[in-house]
């Protein structure tokens, strides 16, 4: 098998990577900087300028399946350029890689596509499933409802369409988890707001091999990226705060102060979204990770 990854370099990507390579599953991958092509029989790289509609068509060769991750972080500063860009590297790749399918004779069946928990509204008390058809007002909203129509768009290729909503990503290297983990370390972490809002959370390796189970067993629809135990924003904390032995001094910090420091991106520490695996676990897949409590034993 070989599948063709964009935002292979990144943190899900490069597990996602690692992984197939484990399972001899050769990758061949998009990237913007022709200084990043690699040239191996299992691990091939290609150029593409989304921005400029321009993609190496070779890269669909021999291709069984799509595993589309490509997007601008959602963790800087959401500036009128950003929210533009945040949402157009997600709507542009999508689009080309539509295009360059529909345009050339390929044998790709399935493509598997990020999307994010924050499709979901947010709420302390709702325990959302894939199937909640009330779509979040906030930009992060807008972006995951506009990508997953774009992704959808695919099926009109009689190609399966899979869509993972991930939620908040724990691995130690990287991403939100050393953020989290960083202010308690140094002993100016506490607790954002009321503590009360739901983080939906997966060990970085569950989720890597949960886009690797949605490959091998072809399954189509969307499913949700997180644990089967979400946890508060307060348990979240002092439960970090107790693994690394670090005192919590603070009182917890009103929205309006972060609102100060980040912006509108603010809102993604204070959104509440307690998010159902249950339809994945159904259908077989078993986690690693299954608490808090083993995944910081873990990453910590």
């Amino acid at each position: 098998m070989r599948v063709l990854i964009t935002g292979a370099t990144g943190l899900v990507g490069s597990e996602i990577v690692k992984r197939c390579q484990e399972r001899d599953i050769a990758v061949n991958y998009l990237t913007t900087g022709k200084a990043k092509l690699a040239n191996k029989e299992n691990y091939k790289g290609y150029y593409w300028n989304p921005y400029k509609g321009e993609i190496d068509a070779n890269c669909i060769k021999g291709v069984d399946a799509i595993i589309h991750l490509v997007g601008a972080s959602i963790s800087k500063r959401w500036t009128d350029r950003h929210r533009k860009a945040i949402l157009d590297s997600r709507l542009e790749t999508t689009a080309l890689l539509h295009k360059v399918l529909k345009d050339n004779s390929h044998d790709i069946t399935q493509i598997i596509s990020a999307s994010a928990i924050g499709y979901y509204p947010s709420s302390l008390t709702n325990y959302y499933a894939e199937d909640e058809k009330e779509v979040s007002t906030s930009f992060l909203g807008e972006v995951t409802s506009k990508w997953e129509v774009a992704v959808d768009a695919f099926s009109e290729l009689k190609i399966k369409v899979s869509k993972i909503r991930i939620g908040v990503v724990f691995a130690s290297e990287d991403g939100a988890f050393p953020q989290i983990v960083k202010p308690i370390k140094f002993g100016v972490g506490a607790v954002m707001g009321s503590g009360k809002q739901w983080m939906s959370w997966i060990h970085i390796d569950d989720l890597a091999n949960l886009f690797l189970y949605v490959l091998k067993h072809q399954l189509e629809g969307t499913y949700n990226g997180v644990s089967p135990n979400p946890e508060t924003n307060k348990i979240l904390t002092k439960t970090i705060a107790r693994h690394i032995k670090r005192p919590l001094l603070f009182p917890s910090i009103p929205k309006a102060i972060m609102a100060l420091f980040l912006g509108e991106m603010h809102t993604i520490l204070f959104e509440s979204q307690r998010v159902s695996s249950k339809k994945v676990e159904d259908l077989g897949f078993d986690f690693e990770y299954y608490t808090l409590q083993s995944a910081l034993n873990e990453l910590l």
